[in-house]
């Protein structure tokens, strides 16, 4: 049997993505699949910042920890799915996009709502992920 692993694709026949994530995501079958909870920008001691890319970095950082606690990573994500109450930093968005993703971007959704789970939340996001 060939090397399972998650591929990432973009079709021809559709226009190229606006951003940085993939059109498709496929997992081999016989994959352990994931799902979590969004995560927002708690910190640990329970305080949530009030600047919106505070939240997005510390949002960053508890999505890392709730993928090692099954020692999955990043690379690992099939599907992101972003809400946000305030107009993303795109610039500072993608750079903690990035360092996150390190150029293996994940199928992505992102939408803007009026309100999340508390009023200070921001930023929430929930993603897939595959063991290959």
């Amino acid at each position: 049997m060939e090397n399972q692993k998650i591929v990432r694709s973009n079709p021809a026949a559709v226009p190229a993505p606006v951003g940085n994530y993939t059109h498709i995501t496929k997992i081999p079958r016989n994959s352990e699949l994931f799902v979590a909870s969004g995560q927002i920008g708690v910190k640990q001691d329970g305080q949530i910042p009030n600047k919106l890319n505070d939240q997005v970095k510390q949002t960053f950082d508890n999505l890392n920890r709730v993928l090692a606690s099954e020692q999955l990573s990043s690379s690992d994500i099939i599907k992101v799915n972003i809400w946000a109450t305030e107009l993303l930093d795109w610039e500072y968005f993608y750079d903690e996009w990035e360092r996150f993703f390190n150029g293996e971007y994940p199928a992505m959704t992102v939408g803007y709502l009026t309100k999340l789970g508390l009023e200070e939340i921001k930023i929430e996001i929930e993603v897939w992920a595959a063991r290959v």
